[in-house]
């Protein structure tokens, strides 16, 4: 049997202007990738290293150099959730090796995962955090836009809401606040949102902070993003939240979170499908999860000045499944 060889690399994509959301703006997608060869057929895998949960592109590049032996010897996706933990440089080697696999095999990913295939799909677009009148702005720029996302910050949020809503009557809201809110902010701005017609509050309080959710009134349903990981995580939330964000850089791949998409559905919660800032690379894996979605936000690609090669192609806020040559 051949032996398998791993390696790990970091790449910088510049964002358009800039993106900002509660915790600071950055203006470049730093990523790691993974390409794992068997037989001289290559695998990849993209992740994002989020210093939000202590990562970093040196600590994930460490972490996958870690696990060189086992895949070597031929470590299995499925041996994977037992030698490296949930977060970013595991889901870049799991999907190397749902990549590989596929490749090798001649199947689609979807077949290997007994799974629907995934087709076009409606992805939220995100405005990045600003005043109102800069929202409000970049919101009419969008309004052709089926689904937008917009990141909050606590004060001054209700007003950005308003000035988005005016500018993009007809479009459907959703909102993310990354942990901004205080629990008097989430009384007073919930039903205000309501009357805005958001659909969904993503992440109001701190992630160890919102246990008093299960005693508020929920005129909009909220979806647990940093307080939920994967499926050891998911007992502390299923009584707060309404929704689960599944995003691969932090369930550690499309392994754990089909895993955890088929248990939100046991315990009632609703799905969306999140990602980091980062390639069509590392969206092509996350469009998996789509058939179990109500809610996708991959909307990655559209916010860098370029994406690589043979990335997703998206006609404006609808992205088409990817091609071999890109993943899968």
């Amino acid at each position: 049997m051949s032996r398998r060889k791993i390696s790990a690399s970091s790449e910088s994509w510049p964002i358009q202007g800039s993106f900002r959301i509660s915790r600071g703006a950055k203006t470049a997608a730093e990523v790691v990738v993974v390409e794992i060869t068997e037989n001289g057929i290559t695998g990849r895998g993209e992740c994002v290293p989020y210093a939000r949960y202590g990562e970093s592109i040196r600590s994930v590049l460490g972490q996958v150099t870690s696990i060189r032996d086992y895949i070597n010897d031929g470590l299995t996706r499925e041996g994977l959730l037992t030698v490296m933990p949930s977060g970013a440089a595991r889901n870049a080697v799991d999907c190397a090796l749902w990549d590989l696999e596929a490749k090798t095999s001649g199947k689609t990913i979807a077949e290997l995962a007994k799974i629907p295939a995934p087709g076009p799909t409606i992805t939220a677009y995100t405005l990045s955090l600003d005043t109102p009148e800069k929202m409000g702005e970049a919101a009419k720029a969008q309004s052709h836009r089926p689904l937008i996302k917009l990141k909050l910050a606590g004060t001054g949020d209700v007003e950005r809401v308003a000035a988005v809503r005016k500018a993009a009557p007809k479009t459907r809201l959703i909102v993310d606040a990354n942990e901004a809110w205080t629990a008097d902010m989430m009384r007073e701005y919930c039903p205000k949102m309501a009357d805005l017609g958001v659909e969904l509050i993503e992440q109001p309080l701190p992630a160890g902070e919102d246990s008093v959710l299960g005693d508020m009134d929920r005129p909009v349903p909220i979806c647990a993003d940093e307080s939920a990981h994967d499926t050891a995580t998911l007992d502390d939330v299923a009584e707060l939240y309404d929704y689960i964000n599944i995003k691969l850089d932090k369930t550690g791949g499309l392994t754990e979170a089909l895993l955890l998409a088929e248990a939100a559905r046991e315990f009632g919660l609703g799905v969306m499908v999140g990602c980091m800032l980062g390639t069509s690379l590392a969206m092509a894996p996350a469009m998996l999860l789509g058939s179990f979605a109500r809610f996708v936000d991959l909307d990655g690609p559209l916010l860098l000045e370029k994406d690589r090669d043979h990335g997703i192609r998206f006609d404006g806020s609808v992205m088409h499944p990817p091609t071999r040559e890109l993943w899968g």
